[in-house]
């Protein structure tokens, strides 16, 4: 995902896909402790994703 396809998006669009991305972090933190994780890089993309939602939000805010 690339910010600029998020700023094309509205801030009702961009509060579903944080939402989402934070249920997704919970069910590979999950996948993680149960040791059913195999890719664990996947962590990390989806806070980056959800970082640049976050800040693509604050900017659309203020």
């Amino acid at each position: 995902m690339k910010a600029s396809e998020l700023k094309n998006a509205t801030v009702a669009e961009l509060q579903t896909k944080s939402a989402e991305l934070t249920k997704e972090l919970f069910n590979v933190r999950f996948q993680l402790h149960t040791g059913r994780l195999e890719n664990t890089s996947k962590m990390s993309t989806i806070k980056k994703d959800i970082a640049r939602v976050q800040t693509v939000l604050s900017e659309k805010r203020g």
